[in-house]
């Protein structure tokens, strides 16, 4: 089975489709750094046959990668992309955002839609995209996908929650879902079930799973932490701690064992800020917080017993969210980020900090893409079989 990636990132949705036994063709992405991340990763060390365009996905020749790859129009079995989503983000306010030059790139997909007429696309963005404000964008891209022969399956573009397929972290996404009509049939079954629960036997993973265990003082305070912060009998607080599932230490030698550098004065504020903490609790109240009742999460330490907050772009910043370590007084690393986005710890990054955490956070979780593909590919194959 067959499939090209789209603004492909450092290649979480391509690790993916590798892992779901998915060959992988192409992938573009217009980051150089996140272009090499992936032409390391996929081709040289896992010898993926995919051809890597490190180029601006508006000036890419489709029939030149069509000609170069053999692909013939109707060939291919999935197309697969994230196109950028800054300007359907939640953190714009109002209405901007709404005539943001980068939302076009949604349109853009679906010129490769058209010139490969693949069997099945999928499209990953935010919930944004959802919202009124971008509704022509959204409209446009439906339109198009009825009038060139494609089924929305579902009959809508879905939200789904990375933390019910395997990924240690509450992070909402929307995903657009097609069939070229041909290959439509009635009894599909989208999205695929949730293969991890709020309780049961395959209860959702912890923020813990990222991070190496503790030793017995810290598990102590954590446990009064619990009775304190969130009203748990010492039953309950000794249950949730014994119930915990930890990651390996990080190794000493892993480039991305790295984690910012604070001042002296920051340094100081995290080690005031107690287990479980935020920003209310570190005894320092910025001018613009004291007003303020909103973005509680900044400068807050990660909850281990529950999923870590969503990774994003500035995923190694504390001043951009929950991303304060949570018992060491800085914040956490690059690889613990990786780890709350389900990517294994021999996969590297290329670039400076900045970049890297950019990368890891406008991924696709490894887990939940490949959960979706191994779904697709499971109908595509089923098609195969009914038409024998």
């Amino acid at each position: 089975m067959t499939a090209i990636d789209l603004f492909s990132g450092a290649g979480g949705f391509s690790l993916a489709a590798y892992n779901a036994g998915v060959d992988v063709l192409a992938a573009i992405e217009f980051d150089q750094n996140a272009a090499e991340t992936y032409q390391e990763n996929l081709v040289d060390r896992l010898k993926a046959k995919t051809q890597v365009f490190a180029e601006d996905i508006t000036k890419v020749d489709i029939n030149s990668i069509m000609r170069y790859q053999g692909i013939k129009k109707g060939q291919l079995d999935l197309l697969l992309g994230g196109p950028p989503c800054q300007g359907f983000s939640s953190h714009r306010i109002k209405d901007s955002g709404k005539d943001d030059p980068r939302n076009a790139l949604l349109i853009r997909y679906f010129d490769f839609v058209e010139h490969l007429k693949p069997k099945a696309f999928l499209v990953e963005n935010v919930p944004g995209l959802l919202w009124p404000r971008h509704e022509k964008y959204l409209n446009d891209f439906l339109n198009l996908a009825e009038e060139h022969g494609y089924t929305i399956v579902a009959n809508e573009p879905l939200i789904l929650n990375a933390r019910d397929y395997g990924v240690p972290q509450n992070r909402r996404r929307a995903f657009i879902f097609a069939l070229r009509n041909d290959v439509m049939r009635e009894d599909i079954d989208w999205p695929p079930p949730p293969t991890h629960h709020r309780s049961g036997d395959s209860p959702w993973l912890t923020a813990s799973s990222a991070f190496e265990k503790p030793n017995s003082k810290i598990l102590d305070t954590f446990k009064q932490r619990l009775e304190e912060k969130f009203g748990h009998s010492s039953e309950e607080s000794t249950k949730i701690i014994e119930s915990l599932e930890w990651g390996e230490k990080l190794e000493a030698q892993d480039l991305c064992n790295l984690s910012m550098t604070h001042s002296e004065t920051l340094t100081k504020v995290f080690a005031n800020t107690p287990l479980l903490g935020g920003r209310d609790e570190s005894g320092r109240e910025l001018d613009c917080h004291k007003n303020y009742k909103g973005h509680k999460d900044v400068y807050g330490r990660i909850y281990p017993h529950i999923q870590a907050n969503t990774i994003t772009a500035g995923c190694n910043n504390p001043s951009k969210g929950r991303f304060v370590h949570p018992w060491l007084n800085h914040g956490i690393t690059l690889r613990h980020a990786a780890r709350l986005q389900t990517f294994p710890d021999d996969y590297t990054f290329t670039g400076g900090s900045m970049s890297v955490a950019k990368q890891i956070g406008n991924a696709v979780p490894v887990k939940l893409g490949e959960t979706l593909i191994s779904k697709i590919k499971n109908i595509l194959e089923k098609n195969y079989e009914h038409s024998y």
